[in-house]
């Protein structure tokens, strides 16, 4: 018999994941987690005893972080022992397997816990002020999803859309973020189907409290939009065509020498030579690099409770 088969560990490095995952041990509440979806796990009355909800909810946050899918998630409880030592299972337990994992999603998405999960911990940030909630960066990236229809129904996910990205077409599903502008901490999540235009949602995504927004060119018209909240001011960066024509416009109109003077007094100032339209963007470009390396530990922790699996209703097309 092997020492591994009698769940020895006698590494004393400290790699990357344990070091990580020992970071998320101290930062996540989980006691309080725990106490939030108790109340609507199975009780196992019948058929084998259920794994405690701490266990499951482990199991669930590192499927997010290291990306994994079900099956996936099954063979790394399987295969690596710090996953299992995180996940409070011992080297004779049970291991959970896909069905169970997917059963557990899907009760957090059944009774909305997902949401309480991640306003309990943007509650926790707050109390600690590393929620400034002074200004907000939105944003949304698009989630694959399987395009094809060799399944039970033959049929693709009627939630899940074409959307098109530059010269690319992508089928899926699109995240919703909002993300607090100074720390880098995610504060709003809204799932979508691939084809919403991005502006449609995009004043869901604010809290309430900050007084400044920024954005890329795709959140053009935000602030014009019913649903637009007063006394934000929104700082939408200029689209390439525009910024193209601002260049030949600026060589065919300027003397090169005031260019230069120009570029030499901005240099002198510290900042870089961008155009009046690009500066009203600068405080977005720099606001995530601006996030302190204590707050990374708890910015990944809020990751885990951003949903993927199912896209909310929004109306809008993209």
């Amino acid at each position: 018999m092997k020492q591994t088969d009698l769940g020895l560990n006698l590494t004393t490095k400290r790699t990357r994941k344990r070091e990580f995952l020992a970071q998320m041990e101290r930062v996540v509440p989980w006691a309080a987690l725990v106490q939030l979806i108790a109340p609507h796990a199975p009780e196992g009355k019948k058929g084998r005893p259920p794994f405690s909800v701490e266990t499951m909810l482990r199991v669930h946050f590192m499927q997010q972080w290291f990306t994994l899918s079900d099956p996936a998630m099954e063979e790394a409880l399987h295969d690596i022992a710090l996953f299992r030592e995180f996940a409070g299972l011992g080297w004779d337990s049970r291991i959970p397997d896909e069905s169970t994992i997917l059963r557990f999603r899907h009760l957090l998405e059944k009774h909305q816990l997902t949401d309480q999960i991640l306003a309990h911990v943007n509650d926790l940030l707050s109390g600690k002020g590393l929620m400034l909630k002074a200004g907000t960066v939105v944003d949304a990236t698009l989630i694959s999803a399987p395009s094809s229809t060799k399944n039970e129904s033959g049929e693709r996910d009627p939630q899940m859309k074409q959307s098109k990205k530059g010269n690319q077409w992508h089928f899926g599903m699109k995240a919703h973020i909002g993300v607090d502008a100074e720390s880098g901490l995610v504060h709003t999540v809204i799932g979508t189907s691939g084809n919403v235009n991005d502006v449609v949602p995009a004043n869901s995504l604010l809290h309430g409290e900050e007084d400044t927004v920024f954005a890329d060119s795709g959140y053009r018209g935000a602030h014009k939009r019913p649903d637009a909240k007063p006394g934000v001011t929104w700082h939408i960066a200029v689209r390439p065509s525009d910024r193209k024509r601002l260049k030949a416009g600026s060589k065919a109109g300027r003397d090169p020498g005031q260019d230069r003077d120009a570029r030499g007094q901005r240099a002198r100032q510290g900042r870089a030579p961008v155009s009046c339209h690009q500066a009203a963007v600068r405080p977005y470009e720099g606001a995530l690099s601006r996030a302190v390396q204590e707050h990374r530990a708890v910015e990944d922790a809020v990751r885990a409770v951003e949903p993927v699996d199912g896209a909310l209703e929004v109306d809008g097309t993209g």
